[in-house]
């Protein structure tokens, strides 16, 4: 389910008086419209994932530490550490983990202040996060206290969670999180099942360089991972396998394939962006509309006539 144009208006509008969300301004037409009611969602071995408004949060509840990953905004994260709290006998978190900046996966951080021991995330995504491309700076934020360039791990309880940076992908910060022992890896925006996804070219989005974090990140988990989506289609789940990462890669391939026919066929940029119809072969994906769609085929163009 996606916002028509006033509700993402006048929901940006509700979110910036709460806090200094910062989020692409293209990006709104995709922020995942869950049910308004909090829903906790365990997978295995005590992980877990919750759904609001905003990109998926994943989360672990274990005798010896809570660990959340991605905070929503700042009203869905309260609501998301008052559930918390219940199923952790009142534990403090003791890692918020970011997978990238944006304000639907790190908006809410600010609600974690004086619950979360630490803070971690991507140097870079870090960086978006204080001075993000193209916005102002946040008012007030909850920004992290511990960065990584390619990988972080810590135990937690008698869990593990590793960070990995594959390289430039969604943006230029993303990292996949795995809970090692419960093999439940965390995509944040690095999948959006059957869904056509935010791209941040100013903070560095390279489709090249986003197939290729895909096929990495399938290598460095085993066959029966259970990933986690940041966002999906209405109807689709937010959790799934290496199949669909495979499915997703396969999709950007072929946006790229398209554009780079479009470009030989002698089209202009302007005509390139005009498409509105559904990717042939992906038409579950839906069509490509007048705000977030069209900025994956911005990156495309840009990457097939620059080789950059």
């Amino acid at each position: 389910m996606s916002f028509t144009r006033r509700e993402f208006l006048a929901t940006s509008a509700a979110a910036a008086a709460a806090a200094a969300i910062t989020r692409p301004a293209f990006a709104g037409a995709f922020w995942q419209a869950q049910a308004a009611q909090p829903v906790f969602t365990p997978i295995r071995r005590n992980v877990g994932f919750f759904t609001m408004r905003g990109g998926t949060i994943g989360f672990l509840v274990n005798p010896g530490a809570v660990v959340a990953v991605d905070s929503q905004f700042p009203a869905e994260a309260t609501a998301f550490l008052t559930g918390l709290k219940e199923r952790s006998n009142g534990r403090g978190v003791d890692f918020l983990i970011n997978t990238h900046h944006h304000g639907d996966h790190s908006g809410g951080n600010i609600s974690f202040r004086g619950s979360a021991k630490k803070v971690v995330a991507h140097a870079k995504a870090d960086e978006h996060m204080r001075t993000p491309p193209g916005a102002n700076p946040p008012a007030d934020q909850l920004f992290p206290d511990t960065t990584f360039t390619d990988n972080w791990s810590a135990d937690v309880g008698d869990e593990k969670v590793r960070a990995r940076h594959y390289g430039r992908a969604h943006t230029s910060g993303d990292a996949v999180i795995t809970f090692e022992r419960a093999n439940v890896a965390h995509m944040g925006d690095l999948c959006f099942n059957q869904r056509h996804p935010v791209v941040d070219r100013a903070a560095g989005a390279t489709l090249r360089g986003w197939m290729t974090v895909l096929d990495r990140t399938v290598k460095d988990h085993s066959s029966d991972t259970i990933y986690v989506f940041g966002h999906a289609n209405a109807g689709l789940p937010v959790t799934g396998n290496a199949a669909d990462l495979n499915g997703f890669t396969t999709y950007l391939g072929a946006v790229l394939a398209f554009v780079d026919a479009q470009v030989k066929a002698g089209k202009s940029r302007d005509e390139v962006m005009a498409m509105r119809d559904p990717l042939k072969g992906f038409e579950a994906y839906g069509r490509f509309g007048p705000m977030g769609p069209r900025e994956i085929l911005t990156c495309a163009y840009e990457e097939v006539t620059t080789g950059q």
